[in-house]
């Protein structure tokens, strides 16, 4: 969803440093991801697998309450209602800036479980940019029309305590990161790293500006995924 969320989704730390290796596959993959694949790629064929998937976001004490949606060939739709306010689905590519290389690729499946302020004033971001995404817009006509929802007023602002639970250790965040870390994400109005002491030597708050979704994403790495088994020791 934005433009540092998961390197693309904020996955920036997971390229740094890495040699001319990783740089000849990122190469190859933005010129493998350059459109979109077809839609079949994108979907789960199993709507029980994907209610399941989405579940694995958060503890189940959590996710086992909150309503699920599922992806369709004609956009995202209930498949659970809820009972505690949460909101999980699996995120796809798209959920990315338009200005990610890999906005289309169709190997992402990130489970979200999104708190009910975030699934009231985030979650519609995602929401819209798929509708149009399976409408057939490019990403220049997504990134226009994302703006222009902005200033119009048809997407909400951030509500404040906004959150959501990323701990599926069956997440695929990119094809760098992976399953990366279990870890919460926060989101906060545009430029508020600096009050969070988010980046800083020694913190545990990593930040990223995402402009296109008039937002900074927080996440703090957590010790567990969310089935309980320990995940990456955490540096």
């Amino acid at each position: 969803m934005i433009q540092s969320k998961f390197a693309g989704i904020l996955f920036l730390i997971v390229v740094t440093g890495m040699g001319a290796s990783l740089h000849a596959k990122v190469t190859n993959s933005k010129q493998r991801y350059a459109s979109m694949a077809p839609l079949r790629q994108y979907l789960i064929a199993n709507p029980k697998t994907e209610i399941a998937l989405a579940r694995s976001a958060a503890p189940p004490a959590i996710a086992n309450h909150a309503e699920v949606m599922v992806l369709t060939r004609t956009g995202y739709q209930v498949a659970v209602p809820g009972q505690n306010g949460f909101l999980c689905l699996v995120e796809r590519s798209w959920a990315k800036s338009t200005g990610s290389w890999d906005f289309w690729n169709p190997k992402m499946r990130s489970p979200n479980c999104f708190n009910a302020q975030a699934a009231a004033s985030f979650a519609p971001i995602y929401l819209l940019k798929t509708k149009w995404v399976l409408a057939g817009k490019t990403k220049p006509e997504i990134a226009r029309a994302l703006a222009a929802a902005f200033r119009q007023g048809r997407l909400p602002r951030l509500k404040p305590g906004a959150m959501c639970y990323m701990m599926s250790q069956q997440q695929y965040l990119n094809d760098q990161a992976r399953q990366w870390y279990p870890h919460l994400m926060f989101f906060e109005p545009l430029n508020m790293a600096h009050s969070w002491g988010a980046n800083l030597p020694g913190s545990p708050v990593i930040a990223a500006r995402d402009p296109e979704e008039k937002a900074t994403i927080f996440m703090v790495k957590v010790s567990h995924w969310s089935n309980g088994h320990p995940g990456p020791a955490i540096h």
